[in-house]
């Protein structure tokens, strides 16, 4: 059986989790958790990072950090996953869902103004599959209304914005020099918005061990707060630094801080990202070049049958690699056909704007024939997209996934 996700073993994770074990500090915020931190703040410029339990948690420090409440709203893609939401509504929150673009599931940028409310307060734009959204232009839309921007970036790690010269221009004419919506060059995924959550479960390109995540703040307003969450409500923290004399209950929170060994199997990882990186790379191209010559040389089950789309303003991390076929029966039939042939190919999300949660709870503020129950795009990337097993080890074995692909839509 071909699996649809294995994840990644560099072959130091054992190592350097005995090196935790026999260091005694276990719970946490040790030398390990401080290696991982630091590599992401000097690779990539994040102003602090913090490891959490997983990017669910990650994502609702970040709703903590933001304020938001009852009778506030923020705005979230409605293809993603759960915790996307989640995390503000377990604050209060309402959640208003945006479409995704018509070629690829993204948030539509577009569309995001024509949600927006006196009561809105965030914006969530979700990097699907690790190629960015138009940050440019959701970040003016921010500044525009004073609204706070949380990148899930679950999928994103390692991979890039990359401005067009048109949209700085653009931005220039209507926000002053000092506006941070302004990127004069690339940026990475996670270090736009004022706060964003990573990701490092099993299925994601790099892993602490089956679960993880990371909270970056971007925003040095929100620094001291949310060591102050990240550490049960506490400011042990500052302790740890010397900062105080002694520490106790200052503020909400909860155990976000993730086990040492955690970090440790991190660090291992990280020591290798661009070996990762490199792999994953190489995977992703060969299905896009030989698929897509399948298609050119007229296969006639690949008719109809679009692939991933990498905007102008995104790098690609390679963090997953995806089919679009035209219609729900289409690509039940080539997941069974692949099945049949030993090799696990998944559909993603279900739309969260058309869950059984989401109807129920929030029916009573929009009606169902309301813009927030039309969104087209998102339904359909639900009924049509199907991922392709992407993961380090992959090997020789991607020869026999293209093998039965194409005999499972010829």
């Amino acid at each position: 059986m071909i699996h649809f996700n294995r994840p990644c073993m560099t072959g130091r994770e054992t190592d350097y989790i005995r090196q935790a074990v026999e260091s005694g500090k276990l719970s946490g915020n040790g030398e390990f958790t401080h290696r991982c931190q630091d590599f992401f703040q000097q690779r990539y410029g994040f102003r602090k990072c913090l490891l959490t339990t997983s990017c669910t948690d990650a994502l609702e420090m970040a709703a903590l950090l933001t304020g938001v409440g009852p009778g506030d709203e923020v705005i979230v893609p409605s293809y993603t996953f759960v915790s996307s939401a989640l995390a503000f509504v377990r604050c209060g929150a309402t959640i208003v869902f945006a479409d995704s673009c018509s070629d690829q599931p993204n948030l539509d940028a577009e569309k995001i103004e024509s949600l927006i409310t006196p009561r809105t307060k965030v914006i969530v734009p979700v990097h699907y599959a690790g190629c960015a959204c138009d940050m440019g232009r959701i970040m003016a839309i921010a500044e525009k209304h004073n609204l706070l921007v949380v990148e899930d970036a679950a999928q994103a790690v390692d991979s890039w914005y990359k401005p067009k010269a048109k949209d700085e221009a653009e931005e220039r004419s209507v926000h002053s020099s000092t506006s941070t919506s302004h990127f004069n060059s690339s940026r990475p995924l996670g270090g736009i918005g004022h706060l964003a959550a990573f990701s490092f479960h099993e299925t994601k390109n790099i892993t602490a061990g089956g679960e993880g995540g990371m909270l970056v703040i971007n925003d040095e307003r929100f620094i001291r707060r949310a060591e102050i969450i990240w550490e049960k409500g506490t400011n042990r923290a500052e302790f740890f630094r010397g900062e105080v004399n002694k520490y106790g209950w200052v503020d909400t929170g909860s155990s976000f801080l993730p086990a040492e060994i955690n970090a440790a199997y991190l660090w291992a990882q990280l020591e290798n990202l661009d070996k990762i990186q490199s792999e994953r790379k190489r995977i992703w191209q060969r299905y896009d070049d030989e698929l897509k010559g399948m298609q050119a040389a007229g296969l006639k089950g690949l008719r109809g049958v679009t692939f991933p789309v990498i905007p102008d303003h995104a790098t690609n991390n390679a963090h997953m690699y995806y089919l679009l076929f035209p219609d729900l029966a289409k690509r039940t039939d080539f997941i069974a056909k692949m099945k049949a042939r030993d090799i696990l190919t998944v559909f993603h999300y279900l739309p969260l704007h058309s869950s059984d949660f989401y109807r129920n709870s929030c029916r009573g503020h929009y009606p169902l024939s309301s813009i927030l129950y039309q969104l087209p795009n998102c339904s359909r990337y639900a009924d049509t997209l199907v991922r392709l097993p992407l993961y380090y080890a992959l090997g020789d074995d991607q020869d026999r996934v293209l093998a039965a692909a194409k005999e499972a839509l010829a």
